[in-house]
């Protein structure tokens, strides 16, 4: 665990939050600042900062993630109209949590560029 990283402590519990989704890899909560009707963040577990820093041990995290982003697409209604799945990776493209996410966003039709 990283330790001044918000997402790490919400998966230690030194932060509450509102689990959607849990399994050994990854968490899902709601964004608090969505972009969409449906936001939600699927977080991984272990602290892994970007996309360049995964290994090739990590590609069951990486499965874990997609799975648990359609899954929570499908509990949250929003799976048959259609959804999208993002990963910022680094400053220039938003990421704003130092911790690997992918945010699943839906309910509405999308315009190309939300952020």
């Amino acid at each position: 665990m990283e330790q001044t990283c918000i997402f790490c402590k919400i998966a230690a519990g030194e932060i509450p939050g509102d689990f959607l989704y849990r399994d050994d890899y990854v968490f899902v909560i709601r964004d608090i600042a969505p972009k969409a009707p449906v936001h939600l963040l699927v977080i991984p577990i272990r602290h892994v900062e970007a996309l360049t820093d995964l290994a090739p041990d990590d590609r069951a995290m990486l499965g874990a993630m997609l799975h648990a982003g359609q899954d929570s697409a499908r509990c949250e209604g929003i799976a048959e109209g259609g959804y999208r799945l993002v990963i910022n990776q680094g400053p220039n493209a938003r990421q704003e949590v130092p911790h690997l996410h992918m945010h699943v966003l839906g309910g509405a039709r999308l315009h190309a560029q939300i952020w």
